[in-house]
């Protein structure tokens, strides 16, 4: 699964732009065993269907997103510099002096209003998504205009990075771990057939799921996901939502769903069973596909399984290889037993 991870972090992506991220599950997927189908819907979802050992008592759905936050291309200075916006959830004190990847171009810098132009009160505030600029070493609007263009997407620059204490950094951790996990899962054998289910733009708004999950329609759905951990000296309390080393996460609620009660309490009964930690973001914060996906057709019975992850949707988050081992292995006991409901 680390493999599958760090090659699909190395993979440029960002929402309505997850084109390479797809083409290179599929390459992967079209050499996997027991494929009954997989196609791609008209907004770029991927949908899989795995034969499994027995047929299911349920049509149970394991989904991903594919894409990544990451800045677009709004407009142009007369000095040449690249005026930016954000896509999905960016504070710009994250990207600001930031190397970002330019198609057509290379690397090329990110940049805001010089310190010393800012006003007394400026200089108190944090920047917003108006002041970021990118800087590809253009001398003029024309020239800058003949390599980037209106819409283009420009993306975090980041190598995979193996730290201490079992941990990685790396870009796009979010989602690229829960479409990891579901690559490993694709390549074995499976208990009973499921629908896999990669989906786009998620970090906009929950758009891909949506379509993708009223196609499946089915009863149960496991969204494996990241989530933020905050676990760093001097925050206390439910400030922290959760932490590295303390396995997976499994959601009661956050700011797009009510997750399914008895799906939540089994999974802390299974981790017990398996021996691995698992853990509950202690505030009541964010959202995922889950939220489309619960509500589709007549409903959804839904979990959520995260791994903690520090500095989410900046160049390098960090999470614990550990906690992904064990979110893994909860996520796939819980499609065994939810057969048995």
């Amino acid at each position: 699964m680390l493999n599958y991870l760090k090659e699909l972090c190395a993979i440029n992506g960002t929402s309505g732009d997850e084109t390479a991220v797809r083409n290179y599950l599929q390459e992967k997927i079209q050499n996997f065993p027991h494929i009954l189908e997989m196609r791609t819907d008209a907004l770029g979802n991927l949908l899989v269907h795995k034969k499994g050992k027995h047929f299911p008592k349920h049509t149970v759905l394991i989904g991903a997103h594919m894409d990544e936050v990451g800045l677009i291309v709004t407009g142009f200075r007369p000095d040449g510099r690249i005026v930016l916006d954000t896509v999905g959830g960016i504070d710009p004190d994250v990207v600001i002096g930031r190397a970002v990847q330019v198609p057509n171009v290379g690397i090329g810098v990110v940049g805001s209003v010089p310190v010393h132009n800012l006003s007394p009160k400026q200089r108190d505030e944090k920047p917003t998504k108006k002041d970021l600029v990118l800087d590809i070493g253009a001398r003029s609007k024309e020239d800058a205009q003949k390599l980037v263009h209106y819409g283009d997407s420009v993306y975090y620059y980041s190598e995979w990075t193996e730290l201490g204490g079992n941990k990685v950094a790396s870009k796009a951790i979010d989602d690229r771990f829960g479409c990891a996990c579901m690559l490993k899962m694709l390549e074995g054998e499976i208990p009973f057939d499921t629908w896999f289910a990669f989906f786009v733009q998620e970090e906009i708004g929950l758009r891909g799921s949506k379509p993708a999950s009223f196609a499946v329609n089915p009863d149960f759905a496991i969204i494996l996901e990241t989530t933020t951990a905050a676990d760093l000296d001097g925050v206390k309390g439910d400030g922290a939502v959760c932490r590295l080393g303390g396995g997976a996460v499994v959601s009661f609620m956050d700011r797009a769903t009510i997750y399914d009660k008895e799906l939540f309490r089994m999974a802390f009964e299974e981790a017990e069973k398996l021996n691995i930690p698992c853990q509950t973001k202690t505030r009541i914060a964010g959202g995922n596909d889950a939220g489309s996906v619960h509500v589709s057709r007549d409903g959804v019975r839904t979990m959520a399984i995260s791994i903690p992850c520090r500095y989410l949707h900046s160049p390098f988050t960090v999470a614990q290889i550990s906690d992904m081992e064990q979110s893994y292995l909860l996520a796939e006991k819980m499609l065994f037993k939810i057969h048995e409901l």
